[in-house]
């Protein structure tokens, strides 16, 4: 069997030495999503049969769709981790740094014995640092350290592992899909994990009321910068309007990226008092979409990435358009390096 992470051969056991017979916090981001879902899962499992009992937290609660792979398991919200005993550890998964999970979390878990995350802007913060910016998926990290490690994964750790690449990669057409994530795909799939239930569960079954935010999304799109970035915009009180939550964004900004001579798909949020959060999607890595989102204090990954903009960002639409504009210059200018 291949060594899938052997950067990470001393790491992951030395991680999992510092929290054996320790209960333990994995901590997740806000409106996480079934990379960050399935990292929760599979470690919390594992933590588990190796003597350290695991709790789940995250800010916002499980999607819908995401209930398949974590039924069973503890999951718990930023209230009740702040209750949670001072010698509780903690590790963060798909948290791009640690105000990811918010605030209180990062404050409560001030000194992670541990992080496993696969974003380009992650510079490390805990005492043990499991980031491969080259990964897919944080699910596609684990998996190849269990497998490295000769950890047993079975087939509800499978499933979890499972939804978490197939997410991250855009069920296997994103440019961060390689041969590694397949090959790890197959071992999972040869111990449970079902490409069929995972299709089913997080691509079809859609809401009513999704389809009408999908609706106010598509009407809302424009073309900008001759026609390279794609903006759509979902108006505060939308969510009231269609019945929906913001767990029902899940995927539209695809929708702006895949348009023909798109370069940048962009979603934005309106807030109340005049906030917005956007998120931004890229078809070629050379867009490092985690430059632009952390302009305004976010980040990501080169063909992914978010922000959030709090009340009094001002013309926050001119600003990313500027931005956004002067990081295409700089991608043209590198095709045509390239292309020289």
């Amino acid at each position: 069997m291949p060594s899938y992470f052997p950067e990470f051969a001393e790491a992951f056991p030395r991680l999992l030495e510092s929290l054996k017979g320790r209960t333990v916090a994995v901590v997740g981001h806000a409106r996480p999503d079934g990379d960050c879902i399935g990292s929760q899962v599979a470690l919390a499992r594992v933590l588990a049969l190796s003597g350290s009992p695991a709790i789940c937290v995250n800010p916002d609660p499980v999607p819908r769709r995401l209930a398949y792979v974590s039924a069973g398991m503890d999951f718990i919200r930023t209230d009740e981790a702040l209750l949670l005993a001072d010698t509780v550890a903690s590790v963060f998964v798909d948290c791009a740094d640690h105000s990811r999970a918010g605030d209180r979390l990062k404050k409560r878990f001030s000194r992670p014995q541990g992080t496993v995350d696969h974003h380009l802007s992650n510079a490390g913060f805990a005492e043990v640092n499991i980031v491969d910016s080259g990964a897919a998926a944080s699910c596609e990290i684990l998996a190849g350290v269990f497998l490295d490690a000769g950890i047993p994964i079975d087939r509800e750790t499978a499933t979890a592992l499972y939804a978490g690449i197939v997410t991250d990669t855009g069920q296997f057409r994103y440019s961060s899909t390689s041969q590694r994530c397949f090959m790890l795909a197959g071992e999972l799939v040869s111990r449970g994990a079902s490409p069929a239930q995972a299709g089913f569960e997080l691509f079809e079954r859609e809401s009513a009321g999704k389809l009408r935010l999908l609706q106010h999304f598509l009407a809302s799109l424009s073309m900008e910068l001759g026609g390279r970035v794609c903006i759509g915009t979902l108006k505060e009180g939308v969510y009231a309007e269609t019945g929906t939550t913001a767990e029902d964004t899940e995927g539209l900004v695809d929708f702006a990226r895949c348009v023909d001579g798109v370069d940048v798909g962009v979603l934005v949020e309106e807030k109340a008092g005049g906030a917005f959060k956007a998120s931004l999607r890229a078809k070629d890595p050379l867009c490092r979409l985690d430059l632009v989102a952390g302009l305004f204090g976010g980040g990501g990954h080169a063909c992914a990435a978010g922000l959030n903009q709090k009340t009094g960002a001002g013309d926050f639409r001119a600003r990313l358009l500027s931005a956004l504009s002067e990081r295409l210059a700089l991608v043209d200018a590198e095709r045509a390096s390239r292309a020289g």
